[in-house]
């Protein structure tokens, strides 16, 4: 993807583009519901020439409330973020401490800047007890502080496997039958895809309609297998911290110019 140019000039071109097809995007139909896959961090650091991947994962962390501002601009009402994935768990124990850190001081930064989002929502989805302490607390505390809020809600996924998020439901539904004395042939019998959809980590969220991931790679890797059903996908090169105004509006363009069908 061609760069924009380190100049007065590819500066005055890149803005006058953006302008023009903000306003074009503006026209048309925009998702409610846009999920991204923050990929490329490491990448970014090591090509950068950065010292540790943590320096990566920070420059993408800074990447974030220009997204959030992005989307509350065009009156985008959910966005979710993902940010650790359950194989991420298993990552070398120091970068794996510098990630988790990083991940919550960008949490607690959103939180002390909501005002910049009037009526921000934040909750954490992921299998949420299987995180470090300090970051669970860190997740729960932003639930508090931002319950209520009318305005854009952001799902921060940390922690999170699409698996386990299906299993999760799958073992959540199966233990309120049971303590309500249901056999397994009951549930067997009227087990419904509103049964799984009313236990997943996002329960309450409509499900995304685009899903965004960086990096070039083009792959969910699990990420809101359930949810994603009838999602538009889009897959760009740009490593995270490198992802522009520019970059989010073009996927906007692309989901815009697809016929959605929820598979009729």
């Amino acid at each position: 993807m061609a760069r924009r140019l380190d100049s007065p000039i590819g500066d005055l071109l890149y803005r006058l583009y953006d302008r023009r097809l903000a306003q074009a995007v503006r026209r048309g139909p925009l998702p409610r519901h846009v999920g991204v896959i923050l990929d490329g961090n490491r990448r970014f650091a090591r090509e950068h020439g950065l010292s540790t991947a943590a320096d990566g994962h920070r420059r993408g962390a800074e990447k974030i409330p220009e997204l959030l501002d992005w989307c509350d601009e065009l009156g985008i009402r959910y966005v979710t973020l993902w940010l650790l994935s359950t194989e991420n768990m298993g990552r070398d124990p120091d970068e794996l401490e510098a990630l988790v850190d990083i991940i919550a001081d960008s949490v607690n930064g959103l939180v002390e800047r909501r005002d910049r989002w009037p009526g921000l929502r934040i909750t954490g989805v992921g299998a949420l007890d299987s995180l470090p302490d300090g970051l669970r607390t860190v997740l729960k505390d932003a639930e508090e502080q931002t319950a209520g809020g009318d305005g854009l809600g952001v799902q921060i996924a940390v922690g999170y496997g699409g698996r386990q998020e299906i299993m999760d439901a799958l073992r959540t539904h199966l233990e309120e039958r049971e303590a309500r004395g249901d056999s397994l042939a009951d549930v067997i019998a009227d087990l419904d895809v509103e049964h799984i959809s009313a236990n997943l980590y996002t329960a309450g969220t409509p499900d995304p309609d685009l899903i965004i991931r960086t990096s070039g790679e083009i792959r969910l890797s699990g990420f809101l297998m359930w949810q994603s059903a009838h999602s538009e996908f889009y897959f760009c090169d740009p490593y995270w911290p490198d992802f522009r105004h520019i970059d989010f509006l073009r996927a906007l363009r692309e989901f815009q110019g697809r016929s959605r069908r929820y598979g009729r």
